[in-house]
């Protein structure tokens, strides 16, 4: 028992995981973004494990949202929810409830508590990606670290046009190898050369754009 909700006996678990891998398991790229809310509630819902429900769900949608926005776990909801914990637990506690009218959906559970709880989510979704692009100010990163490799490049530091791999790293997380010629307009020895060298040296102390290897 979790405040008021008594969740499914221990027997039927399987069952409602089973029926929880068929709702949630095989949406598009957009469904899985508004599931990603209802998949929450309802995993906590059936409650599958004696202690933990709450953390594997957020560590559930934090997983959906990266494969589905690609986020490069640079924001997570997690950290949104924690922030917000009563009305978190509000309302969760009101998608345990029953449906409040013939209108309020089909099922047992409440459609328009989980349709709340569903904008609260995504509204935490927005308010973490706004919070980490202020704090990150990627524009600003990009002129920091580009105006770092120059100099690094003028002191011979970095072989030349090292920036021109950087620059995609910074947006894409990574630049695959075989890209790396095109993108410096060198041959595969010297762009594997501009990257090796940019990678030594964006692991150490003297570069303004440290951000970036943590």
């Amino acid at each position: 028992m979790v405040g008021t909700h008594i969740a499914v006996s221990s027997g039927a678990v399987p069952r409602f995981l089973k029926r929880f891998e068929e709702g949630y398991g095989r949406l598009g790229r957009t469904e899985s973004i508004l599931g990603a809310a209802a998949a929450h509630h309802r995993l906590v819902w059936i409650h599958p494990f004696v202690d933990g429900n709450g953390r594997v769900a957020r560590l559930m949608s934090h997983a959906i949202l990266l494969e589905s926005l690609d986020t490069g776990a640079v924001w997570s909801v997690a950290r949104g929810l924690a922030r917000n914990v009563d009305a978190y637990k509000g309302h969760l506690a009101a998608c345990h409830g029953t449906r409040r009218s013939d209108l309020d959906g089909r099922g047992n559970l409440s459609a328009e508590a989980l349709s709340s709880f569903t904008e609260f989510f995504l509204r935490t979704c927005i308010d973490q990606v706004e919070f980490m692009e202020g704090l990150v100010q990627p524009d600003r990163l990009r002129t920091c670290m580009l105006l770092w490799a120059e100099e690094e490049i003028r002191v011979i530091a970095l072989p030349p046009k090292s920036s021109s791999i950087l620059e995609p790293a910074l947006y894409r997380g990574e630049l695959p190898r075989g890209d790396a010629a095109s993108v410096v307009g060198a041959g595969d020895r010297h762009a594997r050369r501009s990257g090796s060298s940019s990678r030594r040296r964006l692991r150490g102390d003297g570069c303004p754009a440290c951000f970036l290897r943590r």
